[in-house]
């Protein structure tokens, strides 16, 4: 599974719990979006989480 490049968010994974209490494994995948970036004057395609995109943590190229 991606990883943010930034902030290194990846999938999450517990426990899903049902009505008689028995646990099976499941895996939450985080919002993972490949976007260009301009980086050094420089245009990159990157794996970024939105958390970081709301943030402002990258500037998107033009």
């Amino acid at each position: 599974m991606a990883k943010c490049e930034i902030c290194g968010k990846g999938p999450q994974f517990g426990h899903q719990i049902s009505h008689s209490h028995k646990a099976s494994n499941r895996k939450w995948s985080s919002n993972i979006q490949k976007v260009k970036v301009s980086i050094n004057h420089t245009v990159k395609r990157i794996k970024v989480c939105t958390s970081c995109l709301k943030a402002g943590k990258v500037k998107k190229a033009v």
